[in-house]
């Protein structure tokens, strides 16, 4: 398994190699090509994680968590996952450190270590992506994308508290 992306960049470069593709000018190329790109999406990025930052620190985040917890107990949602789950349509970097918080906290065999990555792993930054994407192409009217995009990280939260019960059935009936 630990071979796996070595392997496809030996490919790839050996593909190239028989296609007689100057790699070194290929890859400057490509680099030169981002730049634009880059400079173009950099201002997005900073006003997202400067407005995360911001939430955190000011406490408007943990208040706004004791707020909505009652309403995410009530479906069934584990309270010590809302950070999680909040931040998640946010900020990938924000939900990985929270990931890590559950770590520390459960363990990651625990329900809700195997729940929170999965969630992880079946939910999106949609804000982020948002705020990137369309910035970067000076679209100011997303339509449906929101909506859509915030209804599907409900499914994939959903989702993995449901699966997160099954492993966590499994792996404890079996270990006893």
């Amino acid at each position: 398994m630990n071979y796996i992306l070595p392997s496809l960049i030996a490919l790839l470069l050996l593909y190239a190699l028989l296609k007689k593709v100057p790699l070194y000018d290929a890859f400057v190329a490509g680099a030169r090509d981002a730049l634009p790109l880059l400079v173009s999406v950099l201002p997005y990025m900073a006003a997202m994680l400067t407005a995360i930052a911001l939430l955190r620190r000011s406490g408007a985040l943990e208040r706004f968590l004791d707020l909505t917890a009652p309403v995410f107990s009530a479906f069934g949602f584990p309270r010590e996952l809302v950070p999680l789950f909040t931040l998640r349509t946010f900020s990938g970097s924000a939900a990985a450190a929270l990931l890590q918080d559950v770590f520390s906290a459960h363990g990651p065999d625990s329900f809700l270590g195997i729940a929170a990555s999965l969630m992880l792993g079946s939910t999106e930054t949609v804000f982020y992506t948002v705020a990137l994407y369309f910035g970067s192409v000076d679209v100011k009217k997303t339509r449906v994308a929101v909506p859509v995009a915030l209804l599907s990280g409900v499914v994939g939260a959903a989702a993995a508290i449901f699966f997160a019960q099954i492993l966590c059935a499994d792996v404890f009936s079996y270990s006893h």
